[in-house]
């Protein structure tokens, strides 16, 4: 068996060459060898990263166990006691045999591949911009659309309340016409009464309401120039993200779907607790969502939000005023009605009474002509040849008694009381029958007011509900104020 035989130990006595010499030459032995270590180490430390580089702190022997420990697979405790092996987070191809996941590996030098990866980098880079122009635009075409939407649903209400306020407006007209169709009543008619009243009250709620629906409609007016504006805005900017994306054919509204969600100002749909698309991404001067376009959504949202919160109103205040204006109407012609009942009323009893007074006068004219024939009666005859023998007073038995002392005979002055009672009898009754008729003149001419004014009345309803019917339009209604101009009556005597 072999053995070493250990070297000779050379004494320093020994030694031929000079120290100094035996020292420079150790010391550029030492200096190529740090040299070619760490050329070495550089060498391989330009083809792996950063975080590969191993701990200088660490043994020399357990720096390679200490570098794959991270990467090997770890264990958790289930509850049941069993364990369930996970390979550790990160980037990275998961080695299931081996239960390992080394990470990512990124060099710091440029591959013989580096043209091609750099090409492809900076088309991915194009394709991102693109895509992220594309979904811009998308959000901006959808916007617009949700303005283009909401502009059509302010015209609709516009014109409804434009309908509404022309119905005002011609409700005004009616009460004008009413006005003016009840001042021809007889004078005795025109005591103002609750239904001049209510005419008036009507006048003043159609005012308030046409101040009312003006400014709905001037509100509704600025809304709709803001909503112009912001959708010139949209229009421009989804134009210019839309230069990005010409070559890309697909349409906006899958971007959209792709995108996981259908309205980038979340008023179309119900808000979800959770949403699963994509967030909006912050403004970036320089990227695909810029501060303009932002500004603009922004401002889309703010505006959809006022103009749904102008139209609830609009409609709201349209649909109240529908409601009230039809009340009152109701009102109105109500009260016109009572004052038609109340006046056929006084007309009934107005002819009761002109048929009793009637049935007066005749009596009372009988009785009066009775009256002249009984005065005719006593006065006696015109002629003396028409005297009769008993009507003398020089007949021979007053003559005989007349000659006796305070024997005067009472005929001759009964006979002038009772002419002069009669007279005065016939006089009163005569001033009796003048009264009469007179107030029968008056009742009368009361009784032909009442007839009018219950026709003027009658033709103020009836006025009202035709001028009332929707197939009439306010220029029909105005023009009927205009030239329409009933008869004076003729005052009566």
């Amino acid at each position: 068996m072999s053995r070493l035989i250990p070297p000779v130990e050379h004494k320093q006595n020994t030694r031929v060459g000079a120290p100094e010499w035996r020292e420079a030459a150790q010391a550029k032995m030492r200096k190529a060898r740090r040299l070619t270590n760490r050329c070495g180490q550089e060498a391989v430390t330009m083809w792996q990263p950063k975080d590969s580089v191993w701990d200088p702190h660490v043994a020399r022997h357990l720096r390679r166990a200490a570098y794959i420990q991270p990467w090997r697979f770890q264990v958790e405790m289930i509850k049941g006691g069993s364990t369930l092996e996970k390979p550790p987070p990160g980037e990275g191809v998961t080695l299931w045999r081996s239960k390992m996941k080394p990470p990512a590996w990124h060099a710091r030098l440029p591959l013989p591949l580096e043209r091609d990866a750099r090409a492809q980098q900076t088309a991915e880079l194009v394709h991102a911009h693109a895509r992220g122009a594309r979904l811009t635009a998308a959000r901006l075409d959808h916007a617009q659309q949700q303005i283009n939407g909401q502009v059509r649903l302010l015209l609709r209400q516009r014109e409804a309340t434009d309908h509404r306020l022309s119905e005002v407006r011609k409700g005004l007209l009616i009460n004008q016409q009413s006005v003016k169709l009840r001042g021809y009543r007889p004078k005795s008619e025109k005591v103002p009464d609750k239904a001049d009243s209510m005419l008036t009250w009507e006048k003043e709620e159609l005012k308030n309401m046409k101040r009312k629906m003006e400014k709905d409609m001037e509100k509704s007016e600025a809304m709709l120039k803001t909503l112009a504006s912001c959708r010139n805005t949209l229009a421009f900017c989804g134009k210019e993200r839309l230069q990005a994306v010409d070559l890309m054919n697909k349409p906006l509204d899958k971007v959209l779907k792709l995108a996981g969600r259908h309205s980038w100002v979340n008023l179309s749909r119900a808000q979800t607790p959770s949403t699963l698309g994509q967030k909006t991404p912050p403004p970036d001067p320089l990227g695909t969502y810029p501060p303009e376009c932002a500004t603009a959504l922004y401002e889309a949202k703010r505006l959809l939000m006022e103009s749904k919160d102008t139209l609830q109103e609009m409609a709201k205040n349209e649909e109240d005023i529908r409601e009230q204006q039809q009340q009152i109407r109701d009102h109105v012609c109500a009260s016109l009605a009572q004052k038609m009942r109340e006046t056929t009323e006084l007309k009934e009893k107005m002819n009761m009474t002109l048929g009793l007074m009637r049935g007066t006068i005749h009596r009372c004219t009988k009785f009066n002509q009775e009256m002249y024939i009984t005065r005719g009666l006593i006065k006696g005859p015109l002629s003396k040849n028409h005297l009769e023998t008993r009507e003398k007073l020089d007949r021979p038995l007053v003559r005989v008694y007349q000659r006796h002392v305070g024997t005067q005979l009472s005929e001759a002055a009964r006979l002038a009381q009772g002419t002069d009672k009669l007279q005065r009898h016939i006089s009163h009754v005569e001033k009796n029958l003048e009264e009469l008729l007179a107030t029968q003149e008056k009742l009368n001419c009361s009784l032909h007011c009442k007839k009018t004014g219950h026709d003027v009345d009658y033709n103020v309803v009836r006025l009202r509900l035709r001028q009332q019917h929707p197939h009439v339009y306010y220029q029909q209604a105005q023009a009927l104020v205009n030239d329409w101009d009933p008869p004076t009556p003729p005052p009566r005597k």
